[in-house]
């Protein structure tokens, strides 16, 4: 269990000093957090964790942005496959569930990198005449053996932390490419930005992904949800699809079916 699950699952309320104090150690456990889910882990009012949040900001021991806040750097912070995996697991196989339904047989898909799309392509091995087109090594590994599936990698260099082939190489790979859908994460998800994600490489390259498709598909748990990082990936109005899990911020879910997002919401079983 993480810090951030045990503060929210029967932690006694801080107060003051104490209270700021917990929320950097959250913020050190979890990186970016949004107000609401700071709020939940310290028991506090969110108008309280905004006032603890300014005043931690004006002592220089974290950023404040939109909806939230992380350690000095962290929105250009980019977390590794493997430290992203250990987050929020059974929610992201949900997700992925959830997200398999919407491959059909003959569909010609993409998929990029991250934890939650290579759990969708884990759920997407028995599918026939199905063509993905990937920059992920995982989601290329995840299909390799199945048989009645093409996979298409893209060129491009490798970049370690989220083990996917990014830069021009791979934009060029991807130009002129129309699939049906591009199933994508990121780091952070608002309805007034859209996606994003600390590396520019990997946002420029993820755009390439997602114009090549009639249809984006952002695949994010709760914990991405109403967080924001350095570089957009894909406006909220390019956003066709978001599946997601039931415990994201229920406004930030709202505001973005206002601005035309199809929500699909996973409940992972307990």
């Amino acid at each position: 269990m993480s810090d951030l699950q045990g503060a929210a699952d029967g932690r006694k309320p801080v107060f003051g000093a104490e209270r700021r104090v917990r929320i950097l150690e959250l913020l050190r456990a979890n990186g970016t957090l949004s107000l609401r889910q700071l709020a939940e882990a310290v028991q506090s009012s969110e108008v309280t964790v905004r006032r603890d949040v300014r005043a931690l900001e004006a002592d220089g021991l974290l950023d404040r942005h939109h909806g939230g806040a992380s350690l000095p750097g962290e929105l250009s912070h980019e977390p590794t496959h493997l430290q992203k995996a250990q987050v929020a697991k059974a929610e992201k196989g949900a997700i992925a569930d959830l997200a398999a339904a919407l491959v059909e047989d003959g569909d010609a898909v993409v998929i990029g990198p991250g934890t939650t799309t290579h759990a969708l392509a884990q759920r997407l091995t028995g599918h026939t005449d199905l063509t993905v087109v990937t920059n992920s090594l995982l989601v290329a590994q995840a299909l390799s053996a199945s048989p009645r599936i093409e996979v298409v990698m893209t060129g491009g260099t490798l970049r370690g932390p989220v083990q996917a082939l990014v830069g021009s190489a791979a934009e060029r790979s991807l130009a002129g490419l129309r699939v049906r859908r591009a199933f994508i994460s990121g780091n952070g998800l608002t309805a007034e930005r859209g996606l994003s994600t600390p590396s520019m490489q990997v946002a420029s390259t993820d755009k390439a992904l997602a114009a090549s498709a009639e249809e984006v598909v952002v695949l994010a748990d709760h914990t991405k949800i109403g967080v924001d990082t350095m570089v957009q990936t894909v406006a909220t109005d390019r956003i066709d699809h978001l599946v997601t899990g039931d415990a994201a911020p229920q406004e930030e879910l709202h505001e973005l079916g206002v601005r035309g997002v199809r929500l699909h919401v996973a409940r992972p079983q307990a």
